[in-house]
């Protein structure tokens, strides 16, 4: 006899949204996955996000998966950090289904983001001006949030986004 399963995901309510926008808005990096020569790669990234709530990273065309998020791919993001103390499982964390959207130097949003990108990360300030470097934003198109043990719920993009 075959074994029932259930489904784990429970209905997204305004919890779970706070939950993952908070996750976005506080998290300094993340984990990227993007796809580099046909195989899943994952990098940590540092992280900003905005007002508008698209997280934002600032990278380098000299790494791997730079060249994926300049051709606008589909990635995801892993972000939340464990704690100090128990199970680092139990903690909250989101799963981000993201198009990266390279921002370049001949973009009219580069300064204005570059501007909130070094006052939030101010030792990005060091190297946003080398020739090699770009923004790259992730508008979310949809995520799953692990808000700890028995607390699954799946997001939609605008699930991700404050309202506004």
């Amino acid at each position: 006899m075959a074994e029932r399963t259930t489904d784990p995901i429970r209905p997204t309510d305004d919890d779970a949204r706070a939950l993952a926008q908070g996750l976005m808005r506080d998290a300094a990096f993340g984990a990227l996955g993007t796809l580099w020569d046909g195989a899943p790669l994952v990098t940590r990234i540092a992280l900003f996000c905005p007002e508008d709530g698209v997280p934002v990273t600032l990278v380098s065309r000299l790494s791997a998966h730079t060249g994926a998020l300049l051709e606008g791919a589909k990635v995801s993001l892993l972000l939340g950090e464990p704690g100090t103390k128990g199970d680092p499982l139990t903690h909250p964390r989101l799963s981000m289904q993201a198009l990266a959207d390279p921002v370049t130097r001949n973009d009219a949003r580069f300064e204005a983001l570059a501007g909130a990108y070094v006052a939030a990360r101010p030792k990005s300030k060091l190297y946003i001006g080398f020739a090699d470097f770009l923004l790259v934003r992730f508008p979310p198109e949809g995520a799953l949030l692990n808000g700890g043990f028995g607390a699954a719920f799946r997001l939609t993009a605008e699930d991700l986004l404050p309202e506004g």
